[in-house]
């Protein structure tokens, strides 16, 4: 009988158990509705009440509506705030991946993109720009384009040439009047020159130059020169070239121990020869188009040094001359192998691109 009380009163305690375990169960149900994965509720006890409250908003928006993408958006904000990219990742990938029809599943897979950034995990970051561009049509959030950020951001995050050709390219045919044309020429020329595709470059270059001195290209000083210079180049006769430093120098010489300014100017670059003092810089306009040689050599016996003078090198090449006027009697000739990979025949060549005037610093 003793053992049968105990039996019915741990029975009873049991039941008492189980139907508190339910209660709670209940609770817990009503407070975390079926839908809402507990894992998404993180932060402090306020900012698990926001994310329940925005979740329970989300329910009611109807799918695919523009309610349902601001609640989104909020939460993906949300989770930003807190710096929590993991739950925000997980969270827009498994929306986009269940509603792959969703018409914003771009902005979602934007923040995405955005989230890998600042985890450092670039390479990630632009497959999901490439997914965009590539899968989703655009969007304009904040009156920007989101396949203009993307391509932005890919330009800066992927250096490979192949892909910087088309991204430059996308953004010119796409959204000219939404960037620097000028630097974006100018860079697809680059581009274009990495791979190979000296046309692309040459055409790229040509682009440039009306917007020459009305745009800055960050670490490309001289870009302006250089356009022209490729420009110019490109449609020139190029026959001022000479195979090799040594037989350039001696027809130099020739025409200075002959006294020939006719001669000695058929050697000059046709494509910007320049004069300049050794304190100017590439980017000074020192073109000299209608230099007249005959002017400083008439009366005048021009000396040279024997040897090269010790600056030069591999690729470029400085010959001291004298007697050129009482003023200025000192010139360094400069000579320049030519870097052209357009045209085979001249590449590698030498040139006399210029003159340095005065003593050297």
């Amino acid at each position: 009988m003793g053992i049968a009380k105990k039996y019915n009163k741990y029975t009873s305690f049991c039941v008492i158990i189980v139907v508190l375990l339910v209660f709670s169960l209940f609770l817990t149900c009503k407070e975390q509705p079926e839908y809402l994965d507990i894992y998404y509720l993180t932060g402090s006890k306020e900012n698990k009440e926001h994310f329940g409250l925005l979740f329970d908003l989300l329910e009611q928006e109807e799918p695919d509506s523009e309610g349902e993408f601001a609640v989104i958006r909020e939460i993906g904000t949300s989770y930003i705030r807190l710096k929590d990219y993991d739950r925000l990742i997980h969270f827009l990938n498994d929306r986009a991946i269940n509603n792959p029809g969703n018409p914003y599943n771009s902005y979602y897979f934007l923040m995405i993109a955005y989230a890998f950034i600042q985890q450092e995990s670039l390479p990630i970051a632009a497959l999901y720009f490439d997914l965009i561009l590539k899968n989703y049509p655009d969007f304009i959030i904040n009156d920007e384009s989101i396949h203009l950020v993307c391509l932005k951001h890919l330009i800066t995050i992927n250096d490979n040439p192949e892909r910087q050709v088309w991204y430059y390219n996308e953004l010119i045919s796409r959204f000219a009047e939404s960037i620097d044309l000028g630097s974006a020429y100018f860079m697809l020329g680059q581009a274009c020159e990495q791979v190979g595709d000296w046309n692309g470059a040459i055409q790229a270059y040509t682009n440039y130059l009306p917007f020459t001195g009305t745009t800055i290209i960050p670490g490309f000083p001289n870009a302006d020169q250089y356009a022209r210079h490729q420009v110019d180049y490109s449609m020139s006769y190029k026959d001022w070239t000479f195979e090799s430093l040594p037989a350039l120098r001696a027809a130099i010489e020739e025409a200075l121990d002959a006294g020939n300014p006719w001669r000695l100017s058929r050697y000059k670059a046709s494509v910007n020869f320049f004069g300049r003092s050794w304190g100017q810089t590439e980017t000074d306009d020192a073109r000299m188009v209608d230099f007249n040689l005959g002017e400083f050599m008439y009366d005048n016996r021009i000396r040279y040094s024997s040897t090269l003078d010790t600056a030069s090198n591999a690729s470029e090449a400085y010959l001291r001359t004298t007697g050129w006027s009482s003023y200025m009697p000192t010139w360094y000739l400069y000579f320049r192998k030519i870097y052209f990979p357009q045209d085979p025949e001249i590449h590698g060549r030498w040139e006399w691109a210029g003159i340095y005037y005065g003593e050297k610093f």
